[in-house]
């Protein structure tokens, strides 16, 4: 099987296409999918290789298979890093990287702004394992200067976060990081490689669901931790094949054709959330709009500095609280009632009963999720349709 090596001088755009394209003896043309459960080998010795690390090459798919890993080093490479592994979800990306690099007694840092799971598997999962996490303000480096102790081992930060888009510096938050030697985990799902790079920021892994912009279809879920090869290669890949939250040939396929577009779409998504909040900062139904790419955004600045884009995420706040907000959502015909997001598909929410809704009240106020909030990811329609099926909702 031949591979393609990534030039270091090919562009995103080229990357998501070209970078670990792999081609059989058949000399296909799109990527194979290799829907195998198990690899055999030429001899008991050669078997014997394998399984002790010795010798390179696939063993079983649960932690070798060349789908998994085409994707694995096409999304390595457009995020910068030395090596990728893939999980069945995002969420198990997270559990994986934290249950690999962490141990009873060690603290996390994290924002109080994260997705809905991510709160909850630190704040009611990991301290099952003695695992405690402080949360604190993504937009305050201070705060977390000030939460570090000699147990901090990981900090955690979302930016933009879901669903407010606050941003978090990650360069002000990795050197607090590494100064009390603690690694930076950011979960990249709303910029993706296409619009931030954090690794080239100094954080040391980032995490995505891959469900999300990486697919753009809504088709398959999936997860991925990218970082540097003793980490990402060494802990958390032992951690992963002895516990087997790993994605499936067929998804890293679909993920595959994604990465081929995400430069384009992203670009995309970018222009119509930023027409769709500039319409929406002008009702007068709106109390506010978050948007980083609004220039009263508190954040606008620093997004303009660390990011490529504003990305596809439009978060208002809906005059009249939850009936209001329930109001306009179930108004539209076009726009999909769903949780998820990075669809090519404009999808719609109500945090505070959804993606946020097992959160305490004091968790969701801390979060800034209100009642009136509803959470828009944009998708690729024409903007005025788009802009036309919110107006049902908002008597205009």
């Amino acid at each position: 099987m031949m591979e393609t090596e990534p030039d270091p001088d090919w562009g995103l755009a080229t990357l998501g296409i070209r970078a670990a394209e792999m081609r059989s003896d058949e000399q296909e043309h799109s990527a194979p999918i290799y829907a195998t459960s198990s690899f055999v080998f030429a001899s008991a010795a050669e078997a014997a290789a394998r399984f002790a690390g010795e010798q390179p090459g696939n063993i079983y798919s649960r932690f070798t298979n060349p789908t998994v890993r085409a994707f694995e080093r096409r999304l390595a490479a457009m995020e910068g890093g030395e090596a990728c592994l893939a999980t069945a979800s995002g969420m198990a990306a997270v559990m994986t990287t934290c249950m690999a690099l962490l141990q009873s007694g060690d603290e996390i840092i994290a924002s109080d702004a994260l997705f809905g799971s991510t709160t909850n598997f630190f704040a009611a999962q990991l301290p099952r394992f003695g695992i405690e996490t402080s949360f604190v303000s993504p937009t305050d480096p201070a705060a977390w200067r000030d939460a570090v102790t000699s147990r901090t081992r990981l900090l955690f930060v979302e930016t933009p976060s879901n669903p407010l888009t606050r941003l978090s510096d990650i360069a002000a938050i990795a050197e607090i990081a590494h100064g009390c030697g603690a690694a930076l985990v950011v979960d990249n799902c709303f910029c993706t490689p296409a619009l931030q790079r954090p690794l080239a920021l100094g954080a040391d892994l980032v995490i995505h669901s891959a469900t999300k912009y990486l697919d753009g279809q809504g088709r398959c879920v999936g997860g991925a931790v990218v970082g540097d090869a003793e980490r990402v290669h060494g802990r958390i890949f032992r951690f992963l094949r002895n516990t087997g939250a790993c994605m499936s040939p067929f998804n890293a396929w679909v993920f595959l054709k994604g990465l081929e577009t995400l430069s384009l779409r992203m670009r995309a998504h970018c222009d119509n959330a930023a027409q769709v909040a500039r319409w929406l900062a002008a009702h007068p139904g709106i109390e506010r709009v978050h948007y980083p790419g609004l220039e009263e955004h508190p954040q606008h600045a620093l997004a303009r500095a660390q990011q490529r884009g504003f990305g596809g995420i439009v978060s208002f706040d809906v005059r009249g609280g939850r009936d209001a907000a329930w109001r306009l959502i179930d108004a539209t015909r076009m726009i999909s009632i769903t949780a998820n997001l990075g669809d090519a598909r404009t999808t719609i929410t109500h945090p505070a009963t959804t993606t946020h809704a097992r959160l305490t009240p004091a968790q969701r106020a801390a979060a800034g999720v209100g009642d009136g909030l509803i959470r828009l990811a944009v998708g690729l329609e024409d903007t005025h349709d788009i802009i036309a099926d919110l107006a049902r909702g908002l008597g205009s």
